[in-house]
């Protein structure tokens, strides 16, 4: 449940889905917003809100995160939403990215999760939500690194939520399908807005949905998926 007691921590939050989260939430007028960016110096206001505090992080420092922990014991909700997308095929992307992508879509989430999830539980309880990807079903050749890391991600989602179940932290998964932000401006392919997608997170997380699909792609084909996931799995491929 989010209500005005909630202290939310959202990463990624300078732009895309994480701006707008912080947004939606400051709509709701929870108690506080920990608006998560990699570098305070570039940081540009998101709302003009007294409950929107800054703060620095980048989930590749480990260092960082758990000094977050301490210097934000009151989160009860957290949002896992920083990532990376780079394009390439899994034979002959650099190793560089593809350590990159599993650095922050799947090491990063899991080391904020580890973090914050006894902070959660001593506040009473709470959850974690984790941004993934409709592609994390289905893999898209040129999408093979973020795919791969974000399907990690969606593997550790469910260890988490097996190994929360009774400590009053409930985990969710989003996975939105093509959202009109900076990661995909160059793709020329139908997208749902930011906020709306926010939106929607927020009223899954609200009626307890553990998996949460935010938009009407990411709808229709997991629709697709359960019924034929072989079949969706070759229509990626050839995508």
């Amino acid at each position: 449940m989010i209500d005005q007691g909630t202290v939310a921590l959202v990463t990624g939050a300078n732009r895309g889905i994480g701006r707008a989260l912080v947004q939606a939430l400051s709509a709701t007028h929870v108690t506080k917003i920990y608006a998560g960016v990699r570098s305070l110096a570039a940081f540009e206001p998101i709302v003009l809100a007294t409950n929107v505090v800054p703060i620095e992080i980048d989930v590749t420092r480990p260092e960082q995160i758990e000094r977050l922990a301490v210097t934000a014991p009151d989160v009860t909700l957290l949002f896992n939403n920083a990532g990376v997308l780079s394009f390439g095929d899994i034979i002959s992307a650099s190793w560089d990215d593809i350590e990159h992508n599993l650095a922050v879509n799947y090491l990063g989430k899991l080391r904020l999760a580890r973090a914050f999830a006894p902070v959660i539980e001593r506040n009473g309880g709470g959850a974690i939500v984790n941004t993934l990807t409709l592609v994390a079903l289905a893999s898209m050749p040129e999408l093979s690194i973020y795919n791969a890391s974000k399907a990690a991600a969606w593997s550790m989602t469910q260890s988490l939520r097996a190994s929360l179940l009774n400590r009053n932290v409930r985990v969710h998964g989003v996975f939105p399908g093509a959202v009109d932000t900076d990661m995909l401006k160059d793709v020329d392919i139908e997208k749902a807005s930011p906020s709306d997608v926010a939106l929607a997170i927020l009223k899954g997380v609200t009626d307890d949905e553990e998996d949460i699909f935010p938009d009407a792609m990411s709808r229709s084909l997991y629709s697709a998926w359960k019924e034929d996931h072989k079949a969706v799995e070759k229509q990626f491929a050839n995508m």
